[in-house]
């Protein structure tokens, strides 16, 4: 008898669950958090989070961004942000934890892009490129205490506490309303962005990042700008970056200069970019970004 009760209320919980829980794959709400850290994994705090979300909604789906950017790197956070959102379905939540600032007066929030995604993060400039080329729809301060794990929040851990359960409530289709009162998004922090400019025949620019393991460099300029210099493919390009003065063939990929040579390329983001063939060009010429760099026209 005691039995057969317990697998009752096994069967009544289940049943409300499906009943509560969003329908995984449904427009509009997918059932899935994409999560960007800058923990590492040398400990258990992306296991700890990713738990976190996982007691709220079981049947939620976690895509794994990186939990290997740059400690402390709102820009780099930024710019995979970024990256990330013309690749998911709409009504996706993105977790961020790039938090320099946890436990001071910086605000927890949730933004809706107009593309119809979500972003839980700190707001400290992690939205700058997405409220530039997505634009937001809304924002709201994270004040729910019902939404956070009520009996652990810490001053120091706001991505178990905070951001991962409300990820998770937001992902198995709760009311993103009930999360906290509105505020206006043009308040949102903004990161102070250098944009590439051709000035005197020169163009003027910065490396923003590298890319990862490889070392290639990552620069804010576009396939479109470079284009305005008048190099084509086997050209030389000379390139002033910090303290280097190099001259190097612009072309299509690595292999077509031999291993350890330099090039400047169009990168899969279409964006002007400098390798070393199979070598790490930041490590070879010390590079850590951000660096500024210049370009003469074509002559």
């Amino acid at each position: 008898m005691l039995i057969r009760k317990y697998w009752l209320v096994l069967l009544l919980l289940l049943c409300s669950h499906l009943l509560f829980a969003a329908d995984p794959g449904k427009a509009d709400n997918p059932n899935e958090i994409a999560f960007m850290t800058d923990f590492g994994l040398l400990d258990d705090s992306v296991a700890i989070c990713k738990q976190v979300m996982y007691n709220i909604d079981p049947t939620v789906r976690v895509l794994d961004i990186s939990h290997a950017i740059t400690p402390f790197s709102i820009l780099d956070g930024a710019r995979f942000l970024d990256g990330m959102s013309g690749y998911v379905p709409k009504g996706t939540v993105f977790v961020v934890v790039i938090d320099p600032g946890v436990g001071t007066a910086r605000k927890a929030i949730v933004a809706k892009s107009k593309k119809g995604n979500y972003y839980v993060l700190p707001d400290n400039g992690l939205l700058t490129y997405v409220q530039n080329n997505d634009g937001i729809e809304a924002v709201r301060v994270i004040t729910n205490r019902k939404w956070m794990i009520e009996n652990a929040v810490s001053s120091t851990f706001h991505g178990r506490d905070i951001f991962s359960p409300v990820g998770a409530h937001l992902a198995r289709g709760e009311d993103w309303t009930a999360v906290g009162p509105e505020m206006l998004v043009n308040q949102l922090v903004h990161l102070k962005l250098t944009q590439s400019s051709i000035v005197n025949g020169v163009l003027r620019a910065v490396v923003l990042g590298t890319d990862g393991p490889f070392g290639n460099l990552i620069t804010n300029v576009s396939r479109e700008e470079f284009a305005k210099l008048g190099y084509k493919y086997g050209d030389t390009v000379h390139l002033a970056l910090g303290e280097n003065e190099l001259d190097i063939p612009f072309v299509k990929t690595f292999g077509d200069v031999a291993i350890g040579s330099p090039l400047a390329f169009i990168d899969s983001r279409g964006r002007l970019s400098f390798s070393l063939n199979q070598t790490n060009f930041a490590k070879t010429y010390n590079i850590n970004p951000p660096v500024d760099f210049a370009i003469p026209e074509k002559k």
